[in-house]
């Protein structure tokens, strides 16, 4: 990448720097005791005797003033505070060079340093750490995007680039307010979920990554080669297969909170990593899971949160329980007046011209329905909503419904438009599954390159007998874009999956 005039400056202050005999990179360990929001939030005039060998590090974000004195702005993993730094408290002696030819010449903003000193209030009421001792800890040699703001707090010169901000998180964490706050909630909704299926009793586990045969959804896989075994294999696309065998092995519940990848299409709620938890408890079935579903995120919102009321947006979605229950049928109707419970693949070919929904000739029945369902109804389940009771042909995993002929046992919770959740009663019956496997592979004969396939060895785990058990799935990463208020998934990833930077001269094109 092209270096600026401001970048070579920063080169040429760390050859000056060297030259002083200083080290821009230093070894030893710095100390730091406290941090600018514990300050902040607890420091007062009439206990300022407690505050007198405050130790703190972090990045210089703004400089001001001149001559002997200068005020600063450091910025740690907390939030930023105020610095005061006076020349003959940093270089007590003779020697003025560490103030006068580093902290005022070659310090920049983005650089790493340490201090040690007393807190105090300035004439203006500002919290500020007088500085008694200075030390640099890292040098910077690219120069920070400044994030300004006017007297009526406009933001400007901002580092709004979705494309820039995604690429170089590291960045945007610096300089862009709130951004941490993201991914602290991310952490934490993770943690909640953990913390309640940990103390229902269920076990934590961890299942391959790498697998001979990409099972348990309906999606297209990653493939490598492994030269030592001279195999395919394939990033997984689920782990549900893998879980059921526990299951099988005699545990009564195991969840896995891990990465899937799918090769396919990116958009503001794709990603071709994302981070699932799957869980999977014997002798339940999916109504017992709609109310431990309910219980579980109600949980998660209100220890992350403090409420079960989020913002999304101009809406308000609440996740206290319980949700509507629709059947997959009543909902396509409610939403396009047309009951497609009886139509086979034809009328339904037909149905999806008559409302403009393109499909292709690999799709079965179960894929058209799901087309008219994405299309049509997804957009309107805005509150927590369980869409329930899927036809056959939709779900190869799924348990036989107990009562209505062509449906089997499954629910997915829509919220804010978008599924986050898909939940079985599990089929246990091996000679069923195998049919069912061996539908799959017709699809995948007629072009359906998103088709299961046969897996032998799942089909020889139930024969040993799995008993009665539900599965749940909730996709994190759309999870959190709810209880963030974010709209585009990269918004809640670190590092979401990007195009190959553009060289200099090339258009730009777009994400997605």
């Amino acid at each position: 990448m092209q270096l600026s005039d401001q970048d070579i400056v920063r080169r040429e202050s760390l050859e000056a720097i060297r030259a002083m005999g200083i080290d821009p990179y230093p070894h030893e360990a710095f100390e730091v005791n406290t941090f600018s929001r514990d300050i902040k939030e607890t420091f007062e005039d009439e206990r300022a005797g407690e505050f007198e060998n405050i130790s703190l590090a972090g990045r210089i974000m703004s400089k001001r003033g001149k001559g002997k004195a200068m005020f600063a702005e450091i910025q740690d993993s907390k939030g930023r505070i105020q610095i005061y730094l006076r020349r003959d408290d940093i270089c007590p002696d003779e020697d003025k060079s560490l103030y006068n030819d580093l902290i005022k010449r070659h310090l920049h903003l983005g650089d790493f340093i340490g201090i040690k000193g007393f807190v105090f209030r300035t004439g203006m009421g500002e919290i500020t750490v007088h500085v008694q001792s200075f030390k640099l800890l890292s040098k910077t040699l690219r120069t920070l995007p400044v994030v300004k703001k006017d007297a009526e707090g406009n933001v400007y010169d901002a580092f709004s680039d979705p494309e820039q901000r995604y690429r170089m998180r590291y960045v945007d964490l610096t300089v862009n307010e709130g951004i941490r706050d993201t991914f602290i909630t991310r952490s934490r909704t993770i943690s909640a979920m953990r913390s309640f299926f940990d103390q229902q009793g269920w076990l934590e586990v961890e299942t391959p990554i790498l697998q001979p045969i990409h099972g348990g959804a309906a999606a297209r896989p990653f493939k490598t080669h492994h030269h030592s075994l001279d195999i395919p294999l394939y990033l997984r696309i689920a782990n549900e297969l893998y879980l059921k065998r526990l299951i099988v092995g005699g545990f009564d519940g195991v969840y896995e909170i891990g990465k899937m990848f799918r090769n396919e299409g990116m958009d503001r709620t794709h990603n071709p990593e994302f981070t699932s938890m799957e869980i999977y408890v014997a002798y339940k079935d999916y109504r017992w899971m709609m109310e431990m579903t309910e219980s579980c995120l109600e949980n998660v919102a209100h220890s992350v949160l403090g409420t079960t009321v989020v913002k999304v947006g101009d809406r308000e979605i609440d996740f206290k329980g319980p949700y509507p229950r629709l059947s997959m049928y009543e909902s396509i109707e409610q939403y396009t007046g047309f009951d497609i419970s009886e139509m086979e693949e034809a009328d339904l070919r037909k149905l999806c011209d008559k409302l403009h929904i393109e499909v292709d000739n690999g799709m079965g029945r179960g894929k058209l329905i799901d087309e008219i369902f994405s299309e049509k109804v997804e957009r309107h389940l805005i509150d927590p909503t369980f869409i329930i009771d899927y036809p056959i042909e939709m779900t190869p995993l799924a348990k036989k419904h107990r009562s209505k002929t062509g449906l089997v046992e499954r629910f997915e919770l829509f919220v804010n438009g978008k599924e986050i959740a898909n939940a079985y009663t599990e089929l246990n019956d091996p000679i069923d599954q195998k049919e069912r496997f061996e539908e799959q592979l017709k699809l995948a004969e007629r072009g359906d390159d998103e088709a299961m396939v046969m897996d032998e060895d799942f089909i020889r785990s139930l024969e040993f007998g799995m008993p009665p058990c539900s599965g749940l799935g909730i996709g994190i990463d759309r999870l959190v874009m709810i209880l963030t208020g974010k709209r585009s998934i990269q918004e809640v990833l670190f590092f979401p999956q990007m195009r190959p930077e553009k060289k200099s001269g090339e258009p730009k094109k777009e994400e997605g």
